[in-house]
């Protein structure tokens, strides 16, 4: 277990220089973690300082050079790397250093990674979990595989986030109605890129309507990294809206009856938990951090087979799921958002310099078999 960070004092209002370097294009998950998990607001009474980039070349310039001379200057200062991880020359100030980890995939699916995350991204993680000695997850999922590849000394501490009604669908009911011969309309969130493993989403819903159920999936997110060949020749049942604004989204989420990942990795999986505010159900792979979060709320299912998992979700509609979905998403959601306002205060005691703010033993990732 490491230090408080130097020079903190219990109670002690701190300067914070915020790494806000990755917030230049569309908001996604990892963007609104950082905007509602650490905004000024949230740090408060901390004196917030964000570092932003209007390009990919300031945001290298500012983690490489502008952030490590601030460490120099301003011995008493925090830094926080919500988003990124920071340039090499941070691990002069490793002590008041707080990286944000929302996953591990940067070092453990190379295959699936752009050749610049290849380049740089990854060297960079590695590096800073090498030297970093306060670490924050974003799940007990993440914490573990944090955990088998960070520093032995560092703290590996959760801080989940409380999720908010993002897309404005508190007021809904529940899924879109739905009865015999009605089309099953499956919802997708997320950018375009290997790891959400869209080709799973196709298969399983092709598999839907080999089975006899109408089905439509609904592909929400620009299109990222990597070559897609659905994209070249999408099937009929494909309806692909681009990147949305909250308000389209919201509409379009309340027309639907289940929100679908088939994504190979995840750290926390936000959207999942963001729909849950409108009672949708979501269908998932049977993963761990799959079932961390949506607890008995979800349908857990095997992506890589899709005629299996076509049959489980016919016999788990069948069997009520669409009508007792609002409650089961509701009381999930609020159980979260419940370990989240936890976390939010230890990590409040620890900013305010409080040694003892991660004394419980679930408020870290002890070891390599702590689940």
């Amino acid at each position: 277990m490491t230090a408080q960070p130097d020079g903190a004092a219990a109670g002690r209002i701190r300067r914070i220089y915020l790494d806000q370097t990755h917030l230049r294009g569309p908001v996604t998950g990892i963007e609104r973690v950082t905007l509602d998990l650490f905004a000024p607001d949230t740090l408060a009474p901390h004196e917030v300082r964000a570092i932003t980039s209007r390009s990919l070349p300031g945001m290298i310039a500012a983690q490489h050079v502008t952030l490590p001379l601030h460490a120099l200057r301003d011995r008493d200062a925090l830094f926080l790397f919500p988003g990124f991880p920071p340039g090499p020359l941070c691990a002069l100030a490793a002590e008041r250093c707080l990286l944000y980890v929302h996953d591990t995939f940067l070092l453990t699916r190379l295959e699936d990674l752009s050749l610049r995350s290849r380049l740089y991204m990854s060297p960079s993680f590695a590096l800073a979990l090498g030297w970093c000695p306060n670490l924050f997850v974003n799940s007990r999922t993440t914490g573990v595989a944090v955990r088998a590849v960070c520093a032995p000394r560092a703290r590996v501490a959760l801080l989940r986030p409380p999720v908010r009604d993002t897309f404005g669908l508190g007021d809904l009911p529940g899924p879109a109605p739905f009865g015999p011969g009605d089309t099953l309309r499956l919802l997708a969130i997320g950018t375009i890129e290997p790891r959400k493993n869209y080709p799973a989403a196709l298969a399983l819903t092709a598999a839907l309507i080999r089975a006899g159920i109408p089905a439509e999936l609904h592909l929400v997110g620009r299109v990222g990294w990597g070559r897609h060949a659905f994209l070249d020749d999408p099937p009929p049942f494909l309806h692909r809206h681009g990147y949305l604004s909250d308000t389209e989204l919201r509409g379009l989420a309340a027309s639907c009856h289940i929100l679908l990942s088939t994504s190979k990795a995840e750290g926390l999986g936000l959207p999942l938990l963001e729909v849950q505010h409108g009672g949708l159900p979501v269908v998932a792979p049977d993963d761990a951090v799959f079932r961390e979060v949506l607890g008995h709320s979800g349908l857990l299912i095997r992506p890589e087979a899709p005629d299996a998992a076509a049959r489980a979700l016919t016999d788990w509609i069948t069997g009520g799921g669409l009508i007792h979905a609002a409650e089961l998403s509701r009381t999930n959601l609020a159980r979260w958002n419940a370990a989240a306002a936890e976390d939010g205060v230890r990590f409040r005691r620890f900013l305010a310099g409080d040694a003892a703010a991660y004394a419980a033993p679930d408020s870290i990732v002890a070891d390599h078999g702590d689940v």
